[in-house]
């Protein structure tokens, strides 16, 4: 019998199965966070034979008996460099650990727990970002490049702009055209402060990103209780997600839609918001003509699955799969009928 993993691997937290040649799950795991950029390399392949070892145990698999294959689907695998980097300290270090390794970032494993061939995955967590995969490897992105640069229609995103909203109105700087007085006695339960000084040490010295983006679960509810400004974010939120997924779809292939449908993975806390995000959403993706259906999904397993597939195929081996136990369907864009040939598709 052989033996298949998948790490689903973020910044603070790591999930492992392994599966056997069936396509079965024999055991899990899970461990610290595993983005190399934070850890260092040594670390972050230290913390991966840790998860792999523990589970050995628990599915009865004998310590000496490599894994056929071991996917990695990791916050911050993006650079193909580093990745083989992390792969050579795996195998020098823990030789016994995997027979071949097949190293991604996380939003690989999202991809392919819904889909063999590919698709589109939209992150919406703590941060964003967008990744397209046609059956032919090519892959485009937009987006993902931190709060700095980017995380526009994230959970930090959404309580930034709710913060300098609130900032710029008590400024004189530019009024907010809706009420912000139950925005701003939010903000200040939510970090303990009095006045908007007190903000300075979340800003700088005691910045904590996702601390800071957890303030977007409250918005959340205010937008539910029916506060304006909060559905206001949340409608902004909705018009960047649709522009982000807009941006790509010139580069998506004709072969990844034979089917008439365009899988979009939909990962991250803002998704549970969808109710608040949907309207302005599909105003924003109905304002291009698009020749196939975009499907929002949500997968319902962790995305250790889709690593675990990316590291069999890796290997040669064909791992039974049922994509259909393992997303649920968020919603459909209806298009038309794709294209016939195998050029990228004019989406405006």
């Amino acid at each position: 019998m052989r033996y298949f993993g998948g790490i689903e691997g973020g910044a603070t937290h790591s999930h492992l199965v392994i599966c056997d040649e069936s396509g079965e799950s024999v055991g899990t795991a899970s461990g610290l966070g595993t983005n190399h950029w934070g850890i260092g390399i040594p670390t972050c392949a230290r913390r991966i034979a840790d998860m792999v070892e523990r589970c050995k145990d628990e599915a009865k698999i004998p310590k000496d008996t490599p894994l056929a294959s071991l996917g990695l689907s990791l916050s911050g695998c993006e650079q193909e460099a580093t990745n083989r980097e992390l792969e050579q300290e795996l195998r020098s270090t823990y030789p016994n650990l995997a027979e071949s390794y097949a190293v991604s970032s996380d939003t690989m494993g999202s991809m392919f727990t819904a889909s063999s061939i590919g698709g589109m995955v939209l992150i919406s967590g703590t941060g964003s970002n967008c990744l397209l995969r046609n059956p032919d490897g090519s892959t485009a992105n937009c987006g993902g490049w931190g709060h700095f640069l980017g995380d526009e229609g994230s959970a930090w995103y959404i309580s930034y702009r709710a913060i300098k909203l609130v900032f710029d109105d008590m400024d004189n700087l530019e009024k907010s055209p809706l009420p912000i007085d139950k925005t701003w006695a939010l903000i200040r339960e939510h970090f303990s402060i009095e006045t908007r000084y007190d903000m300075l040490p979340h800003c700088y010295a005691k910045f904590d990103k996702p601390f800071f983006a957890n303030l977007c679960k409250k918005l959340a509810q205010n937008a539910e209780a029916g506060d304006k400004l909060a559905l206001s974010l949340f409608h902004e939120a909705g018009v960047l997600l649709a522009r982000m997924i807009k941006s790509l779809l010139p580069k998506v292939h004709s072969d990844l839609v034979k089917s008439g449908d365009l899988n979009v993975v939909c990962v991250g806390s803002v998704w549970s918001s969808w109710n608040l995000l949907q309207e302005a959403f599909i105003k924003e993706i109905s304002k291009m003509s698009i020749d196939y259906n975009l499907k929002l999904v949500r997968i319902t397993k962790s995305s250790a699955y889709g690593a675990c597939y990316l590291g069999a195929d890796s290997a040669k081996f064909a791992l039974p799969r049922n994509y259909a136990d393992n997303f649920t369907v968020l919603h459909i864009h209806p298009g038309g009928s794709p294209p016939k040939n195998g050029l990228p598709i004019k989406a405006y």
